[in-house]
């Protein structure tokens, strides 16, 4: 924004203590996702919401994206671990928000903040909550010569009252990307599928043969079971380089971030792999396919004119077909400046007031990260307008290539 300020939180990098009788550990806004759990590990406990990025990625920004990660189908958003929040406000008061208080009452102020993507104040410091190690812990790797046969694997899964600690799925060009960089082995195939379960051993020991099962009746061509740590860590080694990965394929890529109903992953993958061949790009699919969140990767050459911008229209039809699917049009990287202008897809002109009324309350000024998440009609105080379609709605793909 132009004559904003920048704060950077980044040297705010101190654990500040470490709770564990109450499973709690109390950090600056610059501590890596990561650090916390090599922090608790010689406890037995680690931080649940793990961020692919989760070795470079801050709390302080996961705070302000409410990110997820692999094992978020089972465990939760970073706003399920976060327990209280210092926080300067924009009008320059430092206030401490707790929502683990016994007994407290009124609105939950710390769920406000996670997820607001820095509009409404500057996070200063984080209370999480920390958990204890599973006693068990069963991983499996199923290739699958469809994309559809994995997402029939998923929902049937789940159906089965499976709830697993991560469910990740890898396309084809996924895979050769994350090979190309890291080796970890995956077989050529399709889509691959990682299946984790995790809990008291009995109850592993019971489900994980059913999730192979299911992983073998849908359609899996091969499947590989952690037979150690090592192995284990070796799955989860390619899938977690899965976006770094991606320069080894490609010289430039766009990051999508929607959420589709599992029921609807193999529609919308269907749409994508169509959307691939029109718009002449490729698209890896890598996503939590346990709860939907897509993080398609559109390919492009910024040297090639036109490519960057049908890079972004390509984007931007993704995130249409997932709010046709009944989805959301982000489930961890945000709105921010890029995909304002769909929030009238997903919310009414009713909705969007309500949500700045709230933002009014706490920050009249809009000092807080301006321009982000809203509409640009509603910005700086203007009066709400008729909704601004976006290039892709205006053209349309279909037209265009």
């Amino acid at each position: 924004m132009p004559g904003g300020v920048v704060i950077g939180l980044s040297r705010l990098n101190r654990v500040l203590d470490i709770d564990i009788p109450n499973r709690r550990v109390t950090v600056e806004p610059g501590v890596t996702n990561l650090e916390i759990t090599r922090r608790v590990a010689p406890y037995g406990y680690y931080y649940a919401p793990d961020p692919s990025s989760q070795q470079v990625c801050s709390i302080g920004g996961n705070v302000a994206e409410n990110s997820g990660g692999a094992h978020c189908l089972k465990y939760g958003f970073t706003t399920h671990h976060v327990l209280a929040l210092d926080a300067v406000m924009p009008d320059g008061e430092l206030v401490h928000l707790d929502s683990a208080i016994a007994g407290a009452t009124g609105p939950d102020l710390v769920g406000l903040i996670v997820g607001s993507e820095g509009t409404l104040a500057v996070v200063t410091r984080a209370v999480v909550r920390i958990l204890r190690r599973p006693e068990s812990v069963r991983t499996l790797l199923a290739a699958f010569d469809s994309i559809s046969g994995a997402g029939a694997a998923v929902s049937e899964v789940i159906a089965a009252g499976i709830i697993p600690a991560a469910v990740e799925m890898m396309d084809a060009l996924a895979i050769k990307a994350a090979e190309a960089a890291v080796r970890p082995g995956f077989p050529a195939a399709d889509a691959v599928l990682i299946v984790e379960l995790d809990g008291p051993e009995p109850e592993v020991a019971e489900l994980f043969p059913l999730a192979e099962r299911i992983c073998r009746r849908t359609g899996a061509a091969s499947i590989e079971i952690a037979a150690s740590d090592e192995q284990r860590a070796r799955i989860w080694k390619g899938r977690k380089a899965a976006f770094a990965a991606m320069g080894h394929v490609s010289p430039n890529y766009y990051v999508q971030d929607g959420v589709v109903p599992r029921t609807k992953l193999p529609d919308v993958l269907a749409r994508i792999r169509q959307l691939e061949a029109r718009c002449g790009l490729r698209i890896a699919n890598v996503f939590h396919a346990g709860d939907g969140n897509l993080h398609p990767l559109i390919c492009y050459d910024e040297k090639v004119p036109g490519q960057a911008d049908r890079a972004v229209e390509a984007a931007g039809e993704i995130l249409s077909y997932c709010v046709e699917a009944g989805g959301s049009i982000t489930g961890e990287h945000g709105v921010g400046m890029d995909k304002r202008e769909f929030m009238p897809k997903m919310f009414t002109d009713d909705d969007l007031d309500m949500m700045e009324r709230v933002r009014d309350a706490i920050d009249p000024r809009h000092l807080c990260n301006p321009g982000k998440v809203f509409p640009t009609p509603r910005l700086c105080g203007e009066v709400p307008g008729p909704y601004r379609e976006h290039p892709t709605e205006r053209a349309g793909l279909a037209e265009r290539f």
